[in-house]
């Protein structure tokens, strides 16, 4: 799957996006992606929306490998 980092999740793990390999649920996603970084990441990861194919889903959900995942950090706006 296509994972895309945006704003300050792509600078907390110093890329803006990351191929991952096969179908996981979103949680496992998470814990995969946290792994796979350095120190900063994993908390910011933590406060960030995880949208699959543009939708938001559960963290037991099954996300395929076809799935884009865009991780999109909390900002402030209105």
């Amino acid at each position: 799957m296509r994972v895309r980092l945006f704003a300050g999740a792509a600078e907390a793990a110093g890329r803006r996006e990351q191929q991952v390999d096969g179908s996981m649920t979103l949680g496992d996603l998470r814990q995969a992606l946290a792994a796979d970084s350095g120190v900063e990441f994993p908390a910011v990861l933590a406060r960030c929306s995880l949208m699959v194919d543009g939708v938001r889903l559960p963290d037991d959900a099954v996300v395929p490998d076809t799935a884009t995942v865009d991780v999109l950090p909390p900002f402030a706006g209105g």
